[in-house]
């Protein structure tokens, strides 16, 4: 009985909050669009309210001690985008109400391949100051008009009052802001009440969530249940269930999709799965940074390997679309002194403990895989892999502070010829790739830039930027390319974020300055950004990380000085 009794418990618990939402769904069918808009708002107002209990729940289960930048990471993946992304929804429900188009104020461009694409960054004098030289743009597949954009944006908000059931989300366990939004985008962008399954090792978030999706769940169109496993198996194969979204990696979704073992490899092969519900999902991958040779300063050199060291350790590497392997040029004459600076950065990156679990097990796995690697400070780097025989590197995601370097022949246009083609053919997933280049290179490349591109099948491109970027911004998409299958999942199915509720988006392409301000400007670049928040050796992240929130939660000119200062001591 003491066995059996919790199980019993357990499983009325997750029937007992999947009948409300049955229930519920009614009550969320009749909420008009400015009820929508307002619950979206007062989401917002908790968020703002909770962001400090956040931020020290999301520190405690990751040991992040008191005073450590590293606690700007937490600022700004946790509360920051809830807070940006639930007023940027927030406006495209009101524009729906007011008979217009998300999209309205937003403007089009063309991308090669016949592409439409949308700005989504900067949106407002606001985004021009916080975000100076950062863009972003939306890539719609090739054929659809602006005209067909305009209209079909809105998804599920287009007629409200056509739910869609009852779906599940199994929350992450390393950016504490994704169960959150995953929900919002379930509710909002699919029209269907969700049941959120929080991951084990963020069930001290439980009250936190539960107060800022409090407005959701008092109209009964969210519940949150924590457990292992057994809960998340019986959530996803309930009769009342019709969708389920997970975040993870591959290995998880086929586990879940198939089954675990040979069964389970068994009815992959087969295409059987155990969980035939319609499926989307946001997984992770081998996400590449492609270098190109170019001329640069030494203070170049510098940053941009802080910036590749950053897109590797930032949450402690514990990221779907953290980059894994470095491509850099085999004939570049700056190879070696970029790799030194590189190993500097990764060596003098703040150390942290690795509270993923089975993170130190998957760096023995490195090393066993590449015993001449480097170990700089418990991080992991893999020189000179051989790119016609480079071993799990390029297909197995590590998921811990693990980074190789591939070489590849040619000057700029020869190398990223072959760099893209090898980043499409041979690197597992299709969530993100990074490219960074000399803005003299960019200039060479000419068209020949965005045609590659456009060639790269991921579904966030950046150039001179990280693809986290793409993540933080709200109305740009945020998944794997599309076309994926449950039985080919590779980086997941469908998008989240995409606050334009924009209708079978393609990729997000985010673009940066070069170098951060001042030096930005003396070469020439109209930018303003000094180092970027987010680099893992910023030394002012956690304050800058605070006011970013805080001006989130209430934009206002006087609260831009002090963002400022901040930003530029780091």
């Amino acid at each position: 009985m003491t066995t059996s009794a919790p199980a019993a418990e357990q499983e009325a618990r997750v029937d007992r909050a999947l009948a409300e939402l049955v229930r519920g769904e009614a009550v969320w069918a009749a909420c008009d669009l400015p009820r929508r808009a307002r619950l979206l708002e007062q989401v917002r107002a908790a968020t703002a309210a909770q962001s400090e209990a956040w931020v020290r729940a999301a520190a405690a289960y990751k040991r992040l001690p008191d005073g450590s930048p590293l606690l700007g990471e937490e600022w700004m993946s946790g509360p920051y985008p809830v807070l940006t992304g639930t007023a940027a929804l927030a406006e495209s429900v009101r524009a729906l109400a007011g008979g217009r188009s998300p999209v309205d104020g937003f403007s089009f461009t063309e991308a090669p391949g016949g592409r439409v694409a949308v700005r989504v960054l900067p949106h407002g004098i606001h985004d021009r100051l916080l975000l100076s030289g950062f863009s972003a743009q939306v890539w719609m597949p090739p054929g659809v008009s602006a005209a067909r954009v305009r209209e079909r944006a809105g998804l599920g908000q287009r007629r409200p009052e056509r739910t869609a059931g009852v779906g599940v989300v199994l929350g992450a366990g390393n950016i504490t802001s994704i169960p959150v939004l995953d929900v919002l985008y379930e509710l909002y962008a699919h029209n269907r009440v969700v049941a959120l399954k929080l991951n084990p090792i963020t069930d001290g978030l439980f009250d936190v969530f539960s107060e800022v999706l409090a407005p959701l769940i008092e109209v009964g169109a969210v519940r949150i249940l924590t457990g292992g496993a057994d809960v998340g198996a019986r959530l996803v194969h309930h009769p009342s269930v019709g969708h389920v979204h997970m975040t993870g990696s591959a290995a998880t979704h086929d586990a879940i999709v198939f089954g675990t073992g040979a069964e389970g490899a068994d009815r992959k092969r087969n295409g059987t799965p155990l969980l035939t519900k319609s499926v989307t999902s946001e997984l992770g991958g081998v996400s590449p940074t492609l270098v190109l040779p170019g001329a640069w300063s030494e203070a170049d050199l510098r940053f941009q390997a802080e910036h590749v060291a950053t897109q590797r350790l930032h949450n402690g590497g514990y990221n779907c679309v953290a980059s894994q392997v470095v491509v850099i040029g085999s004939d570049w004459a700056q190879k070696d002194r970029f790799l030194t600076h590189l190993r500097a950065a990764l060596a003098q990156a703040p150390t942290r403990p690795a509270y993923y679990p089975g993170s130190d097990d998957r760096v023995r796995q490195a090393l066993d895989a590449y015993p001449d690697a480097r170990v700089l400070d418990e991080r992991v780097l893999v020189e000179g892999v051989d790119p016609s025989a480079p071993g799990p590197l390029l297909t197995t995601e590590y998921f811990a502070p693990v980074l190789g370097v591939v070489e590849l022949p040619g000057n700029a246009r020869e190398f990223l010829d072959v760099a893209v083609r090898t980043a499409n053919e041979d690197f597992a997933g299709t969530l993100g790739v990074n490219l960074i280049a000399h803005p003299g290179t960019l200039a060479d490349l000419g068209p020949a830039l965005d045609e590659a591109i456009a060639e790269l099948r991921y579904g966030t491109v950046a150039v001179n930027a990280w693809t986290g970027v793409g993540y933080l911004t709200a109305n740009a998409s945020w998944g794997a390319f599309p076309g994926h299958t449950v039985d080919d999942v590779q980086s997941g199915i469908g998008v989240v974020h995409n606050a334009i509720l924009l209708d079978g988006p393609e990729r997000t392409v985010v673009r940066g300055p070069f170098r951060p301000a001042p030096r930005a400007l003396l070469h020439g670049e109209l930018s303003l950004s000094p180092k970027p928040p987010w680099f893992v050796g910023n030394r002012t992240a956690a304050g800058t990380g605070r006011l970013l929130a805080d001006f989130a939660a209430a934009p206002r000119w006087s609260a831009l000085p002090g963002i400022f200062a901040s930003a530029l001591r780091g």
